[in-house]
């Protein structure tokens, strides 16, 4: 009677241990995951350092004013920057990830259409009401901070995804201690706590690609 092996020849002619096919196996799904992750560690570190410079360099042209002036106009063509950077980059690395992906990985037109209403609206209320970029630029960064950050977090517990949950909830934290800072901490402030908050971002989904 002819015994089966442990092992399994291989096309090549070798032999193929069914514990490397699961090392091999579980590698492969890591690298998946890691190519897949809508959002890359290394894309939220690299935007926490650029949320710092920018949100830094306007308070650096801002603190000492008296009267408050608001920012100048090298300070907010940084942050412009920024904003096209970081949303073109954003966005790239999300469609790339999320094609041909189906459900809850990818936004609904509606969500869409909350969260660019609570980062347009609380502007546009602001305006409506008096506030000026003049004298209250800090107020037209934190608040529609607050109300963006409260959509995301109530959109993620909607779908579960309590980390990004979590992160639109630091969102708001940091606009609302941004908003207590006065005009000109507001930047700084501001660009501390998002920098952190994109930092501790990384690194949990770090851990969380190197725990699965």
């Amino acid at each position: 009677m002819n015994h089966t092996s442990d092992t399994t020849a291989a096309g090549n002619g070798g032999n193929f241990d069914p514990r490397e096919a699961a090392a091999l196996l579980d590698q492969t799904r890591r690298q998946a995951r890691r190519q897949f992750q809508p959002d890359q560690p290394w894309l939220l570190a690299i935007r926490a350092v650029l949320v710092l410079a920018a949100l830094g360099t306007v308070w650096l042209s801002v603190r000492g004013q008296h009267p408050y002036q608001g920012p100048g106009a090298s300070a907010l063509l940084i942050v412009t920057a920024f904003v096209i950077i970081n949303y073109t980059a954003t966005v790239a690395v999300r469609r790339r990830a999320t094609a041909g992906v189906s459900g809850k990985s990818r936004f609904t037109p509606a969500e869409i259409a909350i969260l660019a209403a609570a980062w347009i609206a609380p502007g546009g209320v602001m305006v409506a009401l008096g506030v000026t970029w003049d004298s209250q630029s800090g107020y037209l960064l934190t608040v529609p901070l607050i109300v963006a950050g409260l959509a995301f977090a109530a959109l993620m517990a909607l779908r579960a995804d309590w980390l990004s949950c979590g992160t639109g909830l630091a969102v708001a934290v940091t606009g609302a201690a941004g908003a207590a800072a006065g005009q000109a901490g507001a930047w700084a402030v501001t660009g501390a706590g998002l920098c952190l908050t994109l930092l501790g971002s990384a690194a949990v989904i770090t851990w969380q690609l190197h725990r699965a």
